[in-house]
């Protein structure tokens, strides 16, 4: 580029002042504006100020998109990944606002006035919820999964580092990570059994050898298969790993603690304790799905196998911190005290289709007169989140034909709202699924709605 075209390229501060006000952090804003004139520099080129600033603004407006922020869930996908999991009950949110601003008892014996033991309290809660000796916590099942399988295979008892697992469980989790390569990772060696949908209690005797340290049984817990298919039960793994002289853990996942069957749901999903009762070991499981609480891995079993986990070093690194442990405090006290209910997760689930049709006739007749069609549709909305991959429940839709945009068009302007609200795409129409719409949030849609209108 020649002198005399580069000094048309404005210089920051002139784009700074064009911009104006802005809420993001100048050191942000000033990085964002650099680059961008790097760019130009590089491309050879010199546009006029006005084109710049506007580009710089696309750039600011993906960059604060991209901050964390609340959104309205209307895709009908209950435990959504992708929108943070479990929705915190109002108890635990107050638990993180008394916790998080101060001072707090976190490793200190207030009846000693030494030093005490992180997550006391909430170990006993959850080993008296779960039925168990004992009970820890990390930051997530996975991390829980790491930990146990690390554990049993370097204690250096026989060189035993083989775990054992049926090939029909070697399931995929979120953000493409498989279980295969979460235990390779741990230093195990693993011993496939079986076929993909049949593993017979034989499969596992004959696997199981000097060298076994344990037998992994891992539920799927976000799919289903259905046909010619065989798996033995807890039960009969538990018999058979205590005949073979070595230890049974299972992985739950989905960390229902309750019977699904109370929510509404005819799919029954396996708890903690029935699994700690068939005589597994250990069982781990989530905190930020059925549990209903801030994303967490729990280990609950016996108490030797617990005490010994805490003494890893690997512990350390997975342990929680205050705030976790303080809203899950919170969510244990709810499922200890039967107040399930109070878990907005599980209440979500239970919300009835008389009062979600209400709720769309109500949102529908305040819409009247823009330029859209709307029709109350029947949904079918999901647990998400890895569980209950059976389960449909009966949900009730908006489903929406804009005149003067396209469905994609609609939905894009919609997310573009604050706070945003999103839906889905289907039949060509674009859909809000009530379910995962709390009624507090009804009258933001409706003014998210009308502003996509007049956008």
């Amino acid at each position: 580029m020649k002198s005399a075209e580069r000094r048309q390229i404005p210089a920051v501060s002139r784009i700074l002042d064009a911009l104006g006000q802005c809420d993001l952090p100048r050191p942000f804003i000033v990085e964002l504006v650099r680059r961008k004139l790097s760019e130009i520099r590089a491309n050879n080129q010199a546009p006029k100020l006005e084109l710049i600033v506007a580009d710089v603004r696309r750039s600011l407006d993906e960059l604060r998109a991209s901050r964390l922020q609340p959104v309205v869930n209307g895709t009908g996908i209950v435990i959504h990944t992708n929108f943070g999991r479990a929705l915190l009950a109002s108890e635990a949110a107050c638990a993180l606002n008394e916790i998080g601003p101060g001072y707090s008892n976190l490793e200190y014996d207030l009846a000693t006035g030494e030093r005490g033991r992180r997550g006391a309290y909430v170990e006993a809660a959850i080993a008296l919820l779960c039925q168990a000796e004992a009970a820890t916590v990390v930051n997530n099942c996975a991390a829980a999964l790491v930990l146990i399988v690390r554990y049993f295979t370097t204690r250096n008892i026989e060189d035993r580092t083989e775990v054992v697992i049926s090939r029909g469980e070697l399931v995929q989790i979120g953000g493409g990570f498989r279980i295969s390569e979460i235990l390779q990772a741990s230093g195990a060696t693993l011993r496939e059994v079986g076929a993909t949908n049949k593993t017979t209690l034989e499969d596992y005797a004959r696997a199981c050898r000097p060298e076994t340290a344990l037998i992994l049984k891992v539920h799927r817990s976000n799919f289903s298969m259905s046909g010619f298919v065989e798996s033995p039960s807890s039960n009969e793994i538990s018999a058979l790993a205590k005949k073979k002289r070595t230890s049974f853990v299972e992985d739950l996942g989905s960390g229902a603690v309750i019977p699904t069957e109370s929510l509404g749901i005819a799919e029954h999903e396996p708890t903690p304790a029935e699994v700690l009762k068939a005589g597994a070991d250990l069982v781990c499981f989530s905190g930020d799905k059925l549990f209903g609480g801030p994303q967490a891995g729990i280990i609950a079993g016996k108490k030797r196998f617990v005490t010994a986990l805490k003494r890893e070093p690997l512990f350390r690194a997975l342990r929680c911190d205050k705030l976790c442990l303080a809203a899950l405090q919170a969510t244990v006290d709810l499922h200890l005290n039967q107040k399930s209910g109070g878990i907005p997760t599980l209440a979500v689930l239970q919300f009835s289709e008389e009062a979600l049709r209400a709720r769309a006739v109500a949102i529908s007749s305040r819409l009247q007169g823009l330029p859209l069609e709307i029709v109350i549709g029947r949904g079918s909305a999901k647990a998400g989140g890895g569980t209950l991959p059976k389960a449909n429940v009966p949900s009730v839709t908006l489903e929406i034909v804009p005149a003067n945009s396209s469905a994609g068009e609609f939905a894009a302007s919609l997310r573009a709202s604050n706070p945003p609200v999103i839906g889905y795409i289907a039949d060509g129409r674009f859909k809000l699924d009530l379910r995962t719409i709390f009624p507090k949030q009804d009258d933001l849609v409706i003014q998210a709605i009308r502003g996509a209108c007049t956008r």
